[in-house]
């Protein structure tokens, strides 16, 4: 296999030729490892092990040849396939801030039980890549690491808080990359940088080993799961990561099914109305009837629901967190040797912090003001939603634009909370939620659309990307610039 053409294969396709001999585990490496040399700029990857990779991509290749080739099936699923795991879960050795300045010199004791899954499996990780700053926002940028650019056009910006992984995997850098969700920060970064991303049903992939991670209610949000250049990784990706860890108590079995065997003849298949808080780009709504439309050409049954129930979900997730979580952004940065911080140490101008974390932390001082839903009520309304998104959804897909508009400009999100609505909503009522690319658009900036199904009906979701790539072409490399090549942003020093 030529560089070119390891760049865009699947991991499974790549498993399966280096088990083959048609190629190896160190031309693999090797192939991603340039891509992210020449892709540098794009500040992707914040700590490498590219060398140590090599090593393991070696060894990978001696494990395969000792083995008879009757015998090599038994070997493991990705055995010398590379990836890349976001910084803010843990991989032991390797550094585990987030993005805070005061944790800056914190190295993971011991990697997260994803990542030893995947070590198991025989995934080769390259790095570590970069996040936004305490993993909240959807912008990843940082005063440890800098910022993220987008893999189509640096001037934009490569979402968050998984942006790292999301231009990591865009570039062609890495086949498949590991993320967490807890409003949108695996399927946002997957839209702007054109792959695919899933959100898993909570509870089918344990959350332990991250940083930073809330143990009250607000947990019940978050997903850790993979993004991908190829949609039949996801899948693959998802069962190796899945299944209880004995440390996270909401993890638990589930038996997955095969998006092999999901026929699309006949399935329903929900366009939503009137779910929007903003208004929406008709280029995002022309992408998601496009989608309709492939999935209508193999069968599907398009119907049109109206769910303005929707339109409440950003406030029910605004309250959800401020209810459920069990310390601020404020406890966590204090925690870690922080001074104790007020409104005016926000001002941008101290640098060891984002605008964004300095919005974040002033909104939840504001945020205690208000007359949110509280316990049972708040309860009772979250359940009443799902209800009603449920009740519309059947056993079906809903098929829904991920963002409002194209991938935005860098800092653009900042102080517009309400464009998390269309992904945190998913969230907030724990459904199931696949990020599925549509090639570029007229302005050569990728397009996207969610796919989301009831609970544990991951395989569904992931079904229709599978048909979609087939359908609308999926990921399309994009070229690498002389704007995203070079040594990057450098990171911003701190004023301690």
């Amino acid at each position: 296999m030529e560089a070119g053409e390891i760049r865009r294969a699947s991991a499974r396709g790549l498993a399966a030729a280096i088990r083959e001999g048609s190629t190896t585990s160190v031309a693999v490496v090797e192939a991603h490892v340039r891509r992210l040399r020449e892709a540098a700029g794009l500040n992707a990857i914040v700590a490498e092990r590219f060398e140590a990779a090599l090593a393991d991509a070696a060894a990978a290749d001696r494990r395969v040849a000792a083995t008879p080739p009757a015998e090599r099936a038994s070997l493991p699923p990705l055995l010398g396939v590379p990836c890349t795991i976001k910084e803010s879960i843990a991989y032991a050795g390797m550094p585990n801030c987030a993005g805070v300045v005061h944790r800056r010199e914190v190295r993971a004791a011991r990697s997260a039980p994803v990542v030893e899954r995947l070590l198991a499996a025989g995934a080769i990780p390259l790095g570590v890549t970069n996040t936004s700053e305490l993993t909240m926002w959807i912008e990843s940028e940082n005063r440890v690491y800098g910022r993220t650019r987008n893999a189509y056009d640096p001037r934009r910006t490569a979402g968050g808080s998984s942006g790292g992984e999301g231009a990591a995997v865009g570039i062609g850098g890495s086949p498949f990359g590991i993320g967490s969700d807890m409003g949108g920060s695996i399927r946002l970064p997957a839209y702007f940088n054109g792959v695919f991303g899933h959100k898993p049903t909570p509870g089918i992939v344990p959350n332990s080993g991250q940083w930073p991670f809330d143990e009250g209610e607000s947990a019940r949000m978050v997903g850790v799961g993979p993004l991908a250049r190829r949609a039949e990784d996801l899948i693959a990706v998802l069962r190796i990561i899945a299944g209880p860890d004995g440390e996270d108590p909401r993890a638990r079995e589930v038996a997955l099914g095969d998006p092999a065997a999901v026929d699309l003849a006949g399935l329903d298949v929900v366009v939503a109305t009137r779910t929007w808080l903003t208004p929406v780009r008709p280029s995002a709504l022309r992408a998601r009837d496009r989608a309709v439309e492939a999935l209508a050409a193999a069968g599907a049954r398009p119907r049109v629901e109206p769910l303005p129930a929707l339109r409440r979900a950003m406030e029910l997730y605004l309250a959800a967190l401020d209810e459920w979580s069990d310390g601020t952004a404020a406890d966590l940065l204090t925690a870690e040797g922080a001074p104790a911080l007020r409104l005016r140490d926000l001002w941008p101008r101290r640098r060891e912090h984002t605008p964004a974390t300095a919005l974040l932390i002033a909104g939840e001082g504001i945020g205690r003001l208000l007359p949110w839903r509280r316990g049972r009520r708040l309860l009772a309304a979250v359940a009443s939603l799902r209800a009603e998104v449920l009740g519309v959804l059947g056993d079906g897909v809903l098929m829904h634009p991920p963002y409002p508009g194209p991938v935005p400009r860098h800092r653009r999100t900042l102080g517009r909370p309400w464009v998390l609505g269309p992904t945190a909503a998913f969230n907030l009522i724990g459904l199931p939620a696949t990020e599925i690319p549509l090639g570029l658009g007229r302005d050569g900036l990728p397009t996207g659309v969610q796919a989301i199904a009831a609970p544990d009906r991951d395989h569904l979701t992931i079904a229709v990307a599978e048909r979609l790539e087939r359908s609308l072409g999926g990921w399309i490399e994009p070229r690498v610039t002389m704007a995203m090549g070079g040594t990057g942003l450098e990171p911003v020093t701190p004023s301690l």
